[in-house]
């Protein structure tokens, strides 16, 4: 299974079938990083105490989440490959992230999502918090809501990319664990380990990856529209 998909068609795109796009997916409430960042201090600070977070167990994930995301946020550089690639973008795009506080993979993986966001002007991220009314449901992993996702656009709203929940060789390993003898929590902490050991190199050579193999070429597209 491939977990960075290029898109060529307007539709939305599941690993079963083929979404036409809703009218009123454009109203659909979206955040920018730093109001995601200020939904961890809501949580953590009790002023958001709804489902799940009024459960012991979310309200601990979300805090443990914060913590992992502030490490990487300061301590994992981008490769420079990739900043090259990203500098290289000279038209616009749109990058949708299906996310939540809660995910523990997500903590992992965002920061280097937020980071290669803010390499480039032309491209602006929107969060949208997949329990609240947001996309996920065109976006499936084998028939679930598996998060992070993370949808690239291009300016005229057609998907270059559907990536997600996890790099390949994490997801590989996620079955792997799952077929395991280990309880829930072990394959938690199994997984958790692995995120620390690959520092975010595999999220970072999936883009690089995707930008070397994008199917239009976005400087000739810049060009055009310059004639």
């Amino acid at each position: 299974m491939v977990y960075g998909q290029k898109i060529k068609t307007r539709c939305y795109i599941s690993y079963s079938r083929l979404f036409i796009p809703d009218v009123t997916l454009l109203k659909m409430y979206q955040m920018n990083w730093h109001e995601y960042l200020q939904q961890f201090e809501e949580i953590l600070s009790h002023n958001i105490n709804t489902a799940p977070y009024d459960d012991p167990h979310f309200y601990e994930y979300t805090k443990l989440n914060q913590s992992r995301m502030n490490r990487w946020l300061k301590t994992a550089p981008l490769q420079t490959p990739l900043i090259e690639a990203l500098q290289a973008i000279e038209v616009p795009q749109q990058w949708i992230l299906i996310t939540e506080p809660w995910c523990g993979d997500a903590a992992h993986l965002n920061p280097f999502i937020y980071k290669m966001s803010e390499v480039n002007e032309l491209i602006h991220l929107h969060i949208q918090l997949r329990d609240s009314g947001s996309e996920i449901d065109h976006y499936l992993t084998n028939g679930g809501k598996a998060i992070p996702k993370l949808i690239i656009r291009n300016e005229s709203g057609d998907d270059l990319l559907v990536w997600g929940p996890r790099p390949a060789a994490a997801q590989a390993y996620f079955y792997e664990l799952r077929e395991s003898k280990l309880t829930t929590e072990e394959q938690k902490t199994a997984l958790q380990q692995w995120y620390n050991q690959d520092k975010g190199q595999s999220i970072q050579q999936e883009f690089i990856q995707f930008f070397s193999d994008l199917p239009i070429d976005v400087h000739a597209i810049a060009n055009q529209k310059q004639q």
